[in-house]
């Protein structure tokens, strides 16, 4: 079940309104001081932003350095593993490849294609917040990078994985209508239960998505098309069809490559099965499928 505790470090913000990030005992920035420092000063801009604006962060040239690395390693890995749709939409958004893009800059880029913008976030938001944003086009991102340690791996979603997956993801006017669908749905539900299905439907689809193209398995979530190692290993991993009731209830760990994916057929069945499933989902829907699959 998705645990959005699992994602990010936590962020507190102490009497006097500093604002600290808690990295885990295994983070690769952990003993580094500057690092958290930094981290905790990108969070505090988020937070301290007023209402409705995005902060400029004055990103360091190992910041940049950072993102034009994966920049380059990543895009052969796309031509050879992504599907065709996320290639264009990758084409058609057109991120810098030599320097950190700020959130507005990618918002000015992607409402021309399909509405969508960037609000930034510090760390960790709210089940319910992340999901009703998206309803409404809007995709919380943090602008933070890995560290430099370990610059083709990170432990949280950094705004690599933010923009370069979600961001090209979200210029496909088909992917985008799928996200804003499993935000939509969130405005329906009132149990938990039902939003964690939600979520989790969402997990191995626009995260984590896999779909057939001339009779090769292609990627198009964002957690695949961000990761290195996702990019290598999908392949070889155990793939099932697209079932709603499996999809909702598969217990997965976030901190390992995904042995179990599920995938499409074609484009028409995404739709057909994940976006009507978004479009019409509700309390009751979700409880019947969690009951399908406690059954078999």
């Amino acid at each position: 079940m998705f645990d959005e505790g699992q994602l990010y470090s936590p962020v507190t913000t102490g009497e006097d309104g500093t604002v600290e990030v808690h990295l885990a005992d295994s983070h690769p920035g952990l003993h580094d001081p500057a690092y958290r420092a930094r981290r905790s000063h990108i969070a505090a801009a988020a937070i301290n932003a007023p209402a409705g604006t995005v902060p400029v962060i004055d990103y360091t040239e190992d910041e940049h350095r950072i993102w034009r690395l994966c920049q380059e390693q990543l895009a052969p890995k796309h031509e050879k593993y992504a599907h065709s749709e996320f290639l264009a939409a990758k084409h058609r958004l057109r991120l810098p490849t030599d320097h950190v893009p700020q959130l507005d800059h990618v918002s000015a880029r992607l409402r021309p294609l399909t509405g969508w913008g960037y609000r930034a976030a510090p760390g960790l938001v709210p089940l319910r917040e992340f999901y009703a944003d998206l309803g409404a086009r809007t995709f919380n991102s943090t602008q933070y990078l890995r560290h430099g340690s370990e610059p083709l791996y990170t432990p949280e979603p950094d705004i690599i994985h933010e923009v370069i997956g979600h961001g090209n993801q979200l210029a496909s006017p088909r992917f985008a209508r799928l996200t804003e669908a499993a935000g939509r749905a969130s405005l329906r539900l009132e149990t938990e239960d039902a939003m964690k299905f939600v979520a989790d439907v969402f997990w191995f689809s626009m995260e984590f998505g896999v779909i057939k193209e001339h009779g090769e398995v292609k990627a198009y979530g964002a957690g695949i098309l961000s990761s290195f190692g996702e990019m290598d290993e999908f392949g070889h991993m155990e793939h099932r069809g697209l079932d709603l009731a499996d999809m909702g209830t598969l217990a997965y760990d976030i901190t390992e490559y995904q042995p179990v994916l599920f995938c499409a057929e074609s484009l028409d069945e995404l739709d057909d099965v994940v976006g009507v499933f978004f479009d019409t989902v509700d309390d009751d829907l979700a409880l019947r499928l969690r009951a399908d699959a406690a059954t078999r």
